[in-house]
């Protein structure tokens, strides 16, 4: 035989437990979405002509900074322009690019550690030049 109080207790349990499943479902999202690109096609970050050769520049996606460069004439790359050692928005500076918070710099073609207190890569962008555009997504 139970009591009211195990029969609340019961409930209780069932509804929180009910209730974070409904609160994560509604958390989730598609990785298409977190992309910025939700199957609206490619997004255009700049034209090929704002980037000198040899040069990078500022952009955003999704609303997170980026920074690209054209190593050689049409090529292109891109990665996160967040620094890898605490957060801070790296800057493009003559041949390279440089943190301003704690002095990491990072090579402009391959994103890879030129001088620490950073030990890790800036992570990659995926873009594609479509005509005179970059793209990404």
């Amino acid at each position: 035989m139970t009591n009211a109080t195990d029969i609340s207790r019961r409930t209780a349990l069932l509804l929180g437990t009910a209730g974070t499943a409904v609160v994560l479902a509604g958390c989730s999202t598609d990785a298409a979405e977190d992309s910025g690109s939700a199957g609206n096609g490619p997004v255009e970050l700049a034209k090929l002509a704002d980037i000198p050769v040899g040069g990078s520049i500022e952009a955003s996606l999704d609303g997170k900074p980026i920074l690209i460069s054209q190593p050689e004439a049409g090529t292109v790359v891109a990665f996160s322009a967040i620094c890898t050692h605490q957060g801070c928005v790296v800057k493009p500076v003559k041949d390279e690019f440089d943190c301003p918070c704690h002095g990491s710099k990072f090579d402009r073609e391959t994103g890879e550690v030129l001088a620490g207190p950073a030990s890790a890569p800036l992570a990659p962008v995926k873009v594609t030049v479509t005509g005179d555009a970059i793209t990404a997504g």
